[in-house]
């Protein structure tokens, strides 16, 4: 890839505007000094923005539309309306040109999964997209997919998955071999659908190349950190990406209740106001805010939309990292290498 890592940004999308992208986008390049931006938006609403910030303007590229996807428009209606003109369309259009290496967008999702999926395809040996994202636990980190970008997965899907985290992992924890557990209800052989049985034949007879599979994993295994990616389909991965959010927003509740319920409780979190700290640091959402649209011919990355500046910068600094160490070559060397013939066929047909 070129020195500079080019990265295209839908300034328009998400829940606040243009105010939250351009604050991220130039805390992401303090971080990453060689990186180089392609903004889409109004100018009048971004060029402002701009003005406030001349290292980020110095390294940014304006292209004026005026036209946004909104947050709650249907995906159909964004490709035929938001195509050609609006401020995610043409981010993700300049990655299909060559003209930047990676999107990022806080926008609609569906929006984002459908104009990329329309316009830059799927790799060659993917049947189906799929949502990969940082999970925090208690080892560090772990990649999980698909946490909602399609609904159920056969057997090679599945696999496909395997080698599509196993492909990310390698590049965000910087690891030969990834670990990779393929979600259950049980670790026994036996258990679980026939699709997740098979897609476990699959890589423990390398079918998929080398990838290191540790076989099945259940539900507490994601959060204690098992293995480096833990596979699923997308209606249980977004069921146990939402109850983690919902689950950790809870205890976050619940603590700051008890701090606050007695004169004993409120001294004894002046002494380990420290810990807490610590412990809301790692709780912090922010830190791994961002997913990677996983299996298409370009790099997306999908931001929590009612994120703030923080947040969206840790976006960035995941599309940096993706296109910097060259995450779609890797997956396609090892689906080129590996992939079955029957599999490759059927899903040229």
């Amino acid at each position: 890839m070129s020195e500079k890592v080019r990265i295209a940004l839908d300034a328009m999308g998400g829940d606040h505007g243009a105010a939250v992208p351009i604050a991220g986008a130039d805390i992401a390049l303090t971080r990453h000094p060689d990186t180089r931006f392609i903004l889409y938006g109004d100018e009048a609403v971004v060029g402002p923005l701009l003005d406030a910030r001349p290292a980020l303007k110095a390294a940014s590229r304006l292209i004026h539309t005026d036209v946004a996807i909104k947050m709650d428009e249907k995906p159909s209606q964004a490709l035929r309306h938001g195509r050609w003109r609006s401020s995610m369309w043409l981010a993700i259009d300049a990655v299909k040109k060559g003209d930047a290496d990676v999107v990022v967008s806080a926008g609609n999702t569906g929006a984002l999964m459908a104009m990329s999926k329309f316009h830059l395809r799927m790799m060659p040996g993917v049947s189906r997209p799929a949502l990969a994202c940082l999970w925090p636990t208690l080892r560090g980190e772990s990649v999980v997919l698909d946490v909602g970008a399609s609904i159920g997965a056969d057997a090679p899907h599945l696999a496909q998955l395997a080698v599509m985290g196993s492909a990310m992992a390698s590049v965000v924890f910087d690891l030969d071999r990834p670990s990779v557990g393929l979600l259950n209800v049980g670790v026994e052989e036996v258990k679980g659908l026939e699709a997740i049985r098979e897609a476990a034949q699959l890589l423990r007879n390398g079918a998929y190349g080398q990838i290191d599979f540790k076989g099945f994993v259940e539900g507490d295994d994601i959060g204690a950190g098992t293995v480096d990616v833990v596979v699923t389909e997308g209606f249980t991965g977004n069921i146990a990406l939402k109850t983690a959010e919902g689950t950790a927003k809870q205890l976050a509740s619940y603590l700051r209740s008890a701090m606050s319920r007695t004169l004993a409780a409120k001294i004894g979190y002046l002494f380990a106001r420290q810990a807490f700290k610590t412990l809301k640091d790692k709780m912090d959402p922010r830190k791994v805010n961002g997913g990677v649209f996983l299996g298409l011919n370009g790099v997306v990355i999908k931001s929590h939309g009612g994120t703030d500046a923080e947040g969206f910068a840790a976006a960035v600094d995941l599309g940096y990292d993706m296109a910097r160490y060259e995450l779609l070559a890797k997956i396609g060397r090892t689906l080129g290498q590996s992939a079955p013939a029957a599999v490759a066929g059927e899903v040229a047909s």
